[in-house]
């Protein structure tokens, strides 16, 4: 889920030193894209090794003195200055991180990691790292970051006698998740390059003067489209590092040798890397090597315990609502109208979800599939129920090859990351990951929940999570850039959740299930209206964030949609969707709620928290409504699930709260004292 990027080359290549600097930054900054909570990298030499990370973004470290000192140190060589061309071989591997395993400001989990001879940046997750500690006992760990293991792994397979190829096999052959890795070897002058999920790109020129890597295509192409670099390297080819390959890099000559990381096979491992790995710290000049296991990151228990005390889960306000004999809808649902045998307005002016068939599904699959070996489809992943399966059906059932993306604007849950690391690196799936800059993002969060809490209005939840519709521009901008003419999206036509902008004054907009997520002109200017009001009126909301807000509403109002949906080809049903995913992924589930719902969406739980006190409802009933119209489950049922996944996630709340800097207590204790609606809602 972070971005890894390196350059290699030799005492003899001629690159001009100002031109390996440059190149360096760029990949830098291009690579933060995919992270940008810390970075660091380490740097080879032929006198030394240099490590520098920090918990700050690419941008901001390349700024520092301690960076600027690194560069220079490692271009001079032991020189008096930095000389015009290279005069000795070189290697560099950085990384942009998002931080998953491991707090970013414990600066051991940051990245390089250090393991006992070798430096390494991992991009993904593994999954299943606590096993692997438990199983390997012997091993030491000394970090949180969940990389460690990949590397400690690799270095006992060494120290018992094995090659470097060798030794990747037999580390990914435990490992779980999407892994990609770049290692260095100092002693052994190589670098490694491997991945289970094709996350990883290299190129070369043909004069093998330099070597680049990168987590992505479109970042080695934008570096070799600076004027300077593509005139001294020439005509490169782009190589990516398929699912489930690997590559060593010669330092010496910068040839490269692919293997396969199941076999080992293509590759001459000599006797030279044979050589046991000597230790890697007494090179180090640059950075803390910090050899301890942090604490882990515990609530606050008690904190939490007792919030849910004081408030528990109270349903005496729902439970008095109206409800409509049909369907579960209360009477607090925004333009609700009963009729003389209680069935609601929204059950009489349904329209049933009707699907294209899977016959159409496949014919379309067939137009688009490529024989050329490049992607054929991009498909958006979140990590939830939906896009999981999405990508499995895809992949698995009609053969696609697609290419997998997130955008990850802080609100996407560690479990979520989990659970797209684990059906990448099954499935072999390249994910590109576009990643916000999150510390931004949150404090627009914090900003916005916090106006909210001094004046509390319904219609204004939306914008707690305004920062995740830039999706739909990046989605588009990479379709461009991968030159793939589809976008697969595997939205559930049944989670319409027309209430939250009904709260704003929007009727809902009775479309066909081909166009539920769109508005009339006339109501999307209503809205606009409506939040304008709400600025003027509450004057915490103009902050730093309209700006980002601004442009939220255009990539989802404004830009169109150029997408294919798979649920608009086939039914969606609950079970065969969890059965899919538990069975063949071990798809994980959240331990605060029966629901696999939003579980990977940190926001949710809050705002349910709200409807659920003011309106008596949440999500939960608009989407078994759903299914109830549609005939999957009874009346009794849906009733049954709303009730029972309705209570409050107090442990999602407090993160949620936590991560974004807002006051869990004074957040909760706001929220559950709000005055009930008066029903029916008439805004």
């Amino acid at each position: 889920m972070c971005g890894i990027f390196g350059v290699v080359a030799t005492d003899q290549s001629n690159i001009p030193t100002e031109l390996v600097s440059e190149t360096i930054e760029r990949l830098f900054r291009l690579s933060q894209t995919r992270g940008t909570e810390a970075s660091g990298l380490a740097v080879l030499s032929a006198d030394s090794l240099r490590v520098l990370k920090e918990a700050t973004s690419a941008s901001s470290l390349i700024r520092t003195p301690k960076y600027k000192k690194l560069i220079t140190q490692s271009l001079k060589n032991g020189h008096t200055s930095v000389p015009s061309k290279l005069d000795h071989p070189l290697a560099v591997i950085g990384h942009s991180r998002m931080v998953t395993n491991g707090s970013q400001e414990m600066h051991y989990n940051n990245q390089p990691v250090i393991v006992d001879g070798m430096i390494g940046i991992h991009n993904g997750i593994v999954v299943n790292v606590d096993s692997l500690w438990d199983k390997h006992a012997e091993l030491e760990r000394q970090y949180d970051v969940d990389s460690e293991v990949i590397f400690s792994l690799i270095r006992e397979s060494i120290d018992a006698g094995k090659g470097v190829v060798e030794a990747t096999c037999d580390a990914f052959s435990e490992i779980e998740g999407a892994t990609t890795i770049s290692g260095l070897f100092p002693d052994r002058e190589c670098l490694l390059i491997a991945t289970n999920n094709g996350s990883l790109y290299y190129c070369t020129n043909a004069a093998r003067s330099i070597v680049l890597f990168a987590s992505e295509r479109i970042i080695l192409k934008r570096a070799m489209e600076e004027r300077k670099l593509s005139e001294f390297a020439g005509e490169c080819t782009i190589e990516h590092v398929a699912p489930g390959t690997g590559c060593v890099v010669h330092l010496k000559n910068l040839e490269t040798t692919a293997f396969d990381l199941t076999t080992g096979k293509s590759i001459n491992v000599t006797e030279e890397c044979r050589k046991e790995l000597r230790s890697v710290e007494d090179l180090v000049s640059e950075g803390e090597l910090n050899r301890r296991v942090a604490e882990p990151e515990v609530a606050d228990v008690e904190l939490i315990e007792r919030m849910r005390a004081k408030y528990g889960y109270d349903r005496s306000f729902s439970d008095k609502l109206q409800r409509c004999t049909k369907c579960i809808l209360p009477e607090t649902m925004p333009f609700i109208e009963f009729d003389s045998e209680g069935v609601c307005s929204y059950c009489r002016n349904y329209n049933p979800v009707q699907t294209l068939g899977l016959d159409e599904l496949k014919k379309y699959a067939d137009s688009i599939r490529r024989t050329d070996g490049e992607y054929d489809c991009l498909v958006g992943l979140s990590g939830g129920r939906d896009s999981t399966y999405g990508l499995h059906y895809l992949k698995c059932e009609l053969g696609l090859n697609p290419v997998a993306y997130t955008y990850d604007w802080g609100m996407v849950t560690d479990l979520a990351r989990r659970n797209i690391s684990r059906i990448c690196g099954k499935l072999g799936v390249e994910h590109i990951l576009v990643s916000a800059d999150i510390p931004r993002k949150r404090s627009y969060i914090k900003k916005n929940v916090e106006a909210w809490l001094r004046k509390p209005h319904l219609g204004m939840i939306p914008l707690f999570m305004a920062g995740d519709k830039q999706y739909f521009y990046h989605a588009a901008r990479l379709k461009r850039e991968l030159n793939i003419d589809t976008i697969f999206l595997c939205e559930n036509m049944l989670e319409r959740t027309d209430f939250k902008s009904g709260f704003a004054g929007v009727r809902p907009f009775n479309a066909d299930s081909q166009h539920v997520y769109t508005l009339p002109i006339f109501d999307k200017l209503k809205m606009l209206g409506f939040y304008g009001s709400q600025y003027l009126t509450n004057p915490g909301y103009l902050n730093a964030s309209v700006g980002d807000t601004l442009f939220a509403y255009a990539c989802y109002y404004m830009i169109k949609r150029d997408y294919r949906n798979l649920f608009n080809y086939m039914p969606w049903i609950e079970e065969d969707i969890i059965s899919t995913l538990r069975d063949e992924y071990d798809w994980e589930i959240a331990e605060d709620t029966t629901s696999t719902w939003r579980i990977g969406d940190g926001t949710a739980a809050f705002y349910n928290m709200i409807y659920h006190r003011v309106a008596g409802f949440t999500e939960n009933e608009t989407f078994r409504s759903n299914q109830i119209r549609e005939g999957f489950i009874s009346r009794e049922d849906g009733l049954r699930l709303a009730y029972e996944q309705n209570e409050p996630r107090y442990e999602t709340v407090y993160w949620y709260c936590r991560t974004n800097g807002i006051d869990f207590e004074n957040a909760v204790n706001t929220v559950m004292t709000l005055p009930r609606l008066k029903a029916p809602y008439s805004g």
